[in-house]
């Protein structure tokens, strides 16, 4: 017999002898223990944990520093970071300011030089082209003539050309292409920043530290536990409720919960499961069906931190339709 299936079975016995055992017909007894909301807090940044400022039974607020990571590493990354956007910026910058005055004055001054090489050439080649036909010159020195007149239009044509690049600037690509790297570099700044922020670990929820899962000088990675903080607040009574008794039980239901020392609260029902616990493989007959028992949870006022998690406590329910 497995420890979950005595436990189980305890349970059942407890319910059953309980409602055998009640006074009045009309009221329902279960006994259980309390429950309580937990929070395992956790790191977004890995890294060494570097302080961890609570211990296990301290109480917390909502917002507490609780420990912090060293961030170092990160602190390194952010700087590079910051540096690789600095350069986007500047990139962005200069492709937007255009061509400078004076690289515009050195294309345009280009254009000129390439333009007086032309005119010389064309004289060149018209002064051979006449020696030619007076018979006084050669062929391959009219055509060397060509050669060089062809050779400054085509420098002409590519000079005039760098200086419209020159004079329009970057392309409209080129300053999108910018944008869009110092676009990168501004998240990659803002993600590291974040890191920086979340190594300071702090509580989601007031409550009880009851468990340290990790301790100072721990290497963590993302996501890894520092402490679990109970939220004493937001308990419950867990009791299992025999099948005959689960038709006279109500979300809403008021509830009366005795802890062992005697001392009472009112409670409400605020769940009830809709199947039932430690079910047998076959259930056909109505004896079998009586042995099913319900999982039912009892909301528990805790502002002073009655009820701690595991404790045993008794519920008393006046069934639904019942005459007091």
């Amino acid at each position: 017999m497995t420890s979950r299936f005595a436990a189980a079975l305890a349970v059942v016995v407890a319910v059953g002898a309980a409602c055998k055992g009640a006074s009045n017909p009309g009221e329902i007894m279960a006994s259980g223990h309390v429950e309580a909301t937990q929070v395992r807090v956790a790191t977004k940044t890995p890294g060494t944990l570097a302080t961890l400022a609570v211990d296990e039974g301290d109480p917390v607020t909502a917002g507490q520093a609780l420990a912090a990571i060293d961030t170092v590493d990160v602190e390194l990354a952010l700087a590079a970071a910051r540096a690789e956007r600095g350069q986007a910026d500047a990139e962005l910058r200069l492709r937007l300011a255009g061509s400078r005055q004076e690289d515009i004055a050195e294309a345009r001054a280009q254009v000129a030089r390439a333009a007086a090489d032309l005119d010389g050439a064309e004289k060149d080649l018209a002064r051979m082209e006449g020696l030619l036909a007076a018979g006084s010159g050669t062929p391959k020195s009219r055509d060397d003539a060509r050669a060089r007149r062809d050779g400054a239009v085509a420098a002409l044509t590519a000079a005039r050309e760098r200086s419209r690049k020159t004079d329009a600037g970057a392309r409209p690509e080129e300053k999108d292409a910018a944008r869009a790297r110092l676009a990168a570099a501004d998240a990659r700044v803002a993600q590291l920043d974040q890191q920086v922020k979340d190594a300071s670990i702090v509580s989601p929820v007031a409550g009880i530290v009851t468990e340290k899962v990790a301790e100072q000088g721990e290497l963590l990675a993302r996501g890894g536990a520092v402490v679990v903080v109970t939220d004493l607040a937001d308990a419950w009574l867990t009791v299992y409720v025999g099948e005959p008794d689960l038709g006279r039980i109500r979300i809403g239901q008021p509830a009366e919960v005795r802890t062992d020392d005697g001392q009472t609260r009112q409670g409400t029902v605020t769940f009830i499961a809709s199947q039932a616990e430690f079910t047998p493989k076959n259930v056909q007959t109505r004896d079998e069906r009586v042995k099913l028992v319900f999982k039912v949870k009892v909301g528990l006022p805790n502002a002073d931190g009655l009820f701690k998690p595991g404790m045993p406590a008794e519920a008393r329910l006046q069934a639904a339709g019942a005459s007091r």
